[in-house]
């Protein structure tokens, strides 16, 4: 079967269902999908973090857990950079009152063993004295600026200074809140690779953000998002201080499958998702803050990418995008190479309906798509 032929088989929506299928449940697991089921961020990041250190021993435990305040969206994203070694841990928030409870007892049972400088905790943004008394234990550092483009500036020379090198490639994304859908595709990437996102604006690039820039000597430069987000004179602009590519798509689901795919053979930056064996993350764009405490599900175990379901639902750009890495077998299945998921949401957010077509689009058939033999 011919590439496109096969694309078009597998991306065929399923014209039946059983309306029975949700009854009697004991599990939402399905054998291609994990699910995270809430659609709250702090039940997430619990989930998030028990399922990636068990810190059953020296191995399986975190090096620094990040703490970001759960206003600010803009902050929380240029936090998970720090998702990566040296640091290696959990994304967590804090409230305007303090750590909620639950977060300090996952700490607890962590037993953080501190990044490169024995750095246990890292607190970011407005941070109140409640905050760091609660963590005092621990041995603390903070990182706070005055503006998102600032912060996202600091959290790269903090990372650089950590590493001892200041990455080539940089991805730039709008801190603008029309744009955050596109923004937070990036999250997930910058949790996977040691490599920064830096703010602009729809049309202004803020002074911290060509600073950053220029620190590298021949930056890659990729621009997360359509020219209705980031401008075309933005782009420009950019293109005159290093090696401007943009990731585009009209929508934030068409972005993230996009960028799934995006791969630069040259400096080895994106995904490059376009063959089956591979984990996915999915979350709906009714619920985009998901998108920063699962980051973690990009660092380890199956090194995830994030592709935004529109509302919860799938849409034909996902369904082709699946179709192309349908995991397909010669002689025998265990043969592999198998997909795998996790799905972040609630039943009321992401039916289990919509499960159950995600989770048969993942599953490994005979290659001639008759079924299994």
């Amino acid at each position: 079967m011919k590439t496109h032929e096969k694309s078009e088989l597998f991306a065929n929506k399923p014209t039946t269902f059983n309306h029975r299928s949700e009854e009697n449940l004991i599990t939402l697991d399905t054998k291609n999908v994990s699910r995270v089921q809430t659609d709250h961020i702090l039940e997430a990041s619990l989930h998030t973090s028990q399922m990636i250190w068990p810190a059953t021993h020296d191995e399986t435990r975190p090096g620094t857990v990040i703490l970001y305040p759960k206003h600010s969206w803009t902050t929380g994203l240029a936090s998970v950079n720090f998702v990566h070694h040296p640091n290696n841990g959990p994304v967590f928030h804090f409230e305007t009152d303090g750590i909620p409870e639950e977060v300090i007892n996952e700490i607890e049972r962590l037993q953080p063993k501190g990044n490169s400088e024995g750095i246990q905790i890292m607190l970011m943004g407005d941070v109140s004295e409640r905050v760091y008394n609660q963590v005092s234990s621990y041995k603390v550092q903070s990182l706070e600026a005055d503006t998102d483009a600032q912060f996202a500036y600091k959290a790269d020379e903090e990372y650089a200074r950590l590493t001892d090198e200041y990455p080539e490639n940089i991805l730039i994304v709008s801190s603008e809140d029309e744009a955050k859908l596109f923004s937070l595709v990036a999250g997930y990437w910058i949790a996977h690779m040691p490599e920064p996102i830096l703010y602009v604006n729809r049309n202004d690039i803020p002074n911290e953000t060509i600073k950053a820039i220029k620190k590298r000597e021949n930056p890659n430069i990729y621009i997360l998002g359509p020219e209705t987000i980031v401008s075309k004179q933005v782009e420009e602009k950019l293109s005159t201080i290093g090696n401007v590519s943009r990731i585009p798509g009209s929508n934030p689901v068409e972005c993230s499958v996009q960028f799934t795919m995006f791969k630069d053979d040259d400096s080895g930056f994106g995904w490059g998702i376009n063959k089956p064996g591979r984990g996915l993350s999915f979350i709906s764009t009714s619920q985009p803050e998901l998108a920063i405490v699962t980051t973690p599900f990009s660092h380890l175990g199956k090194h995830c990418p994030l592709l935004w379901l529109d509302r919860g639902k799938l849409d034909d750009s996902i369904n082709h995008f699946l179709a192309k890495i349908k995991p397909t077998f010669k002689e025998t299945p265990q043969e592999g190479p198998y997909n795998h998921s996790y799905l972040i949401g609630s039943t009321g957010t992401i039916s289990y309906e919509t499960q159950g077509i995600i989770d048969n689009m993942l599953e490994i058939v005979p290659e001639d798509g008759e079924g299994h033999h």
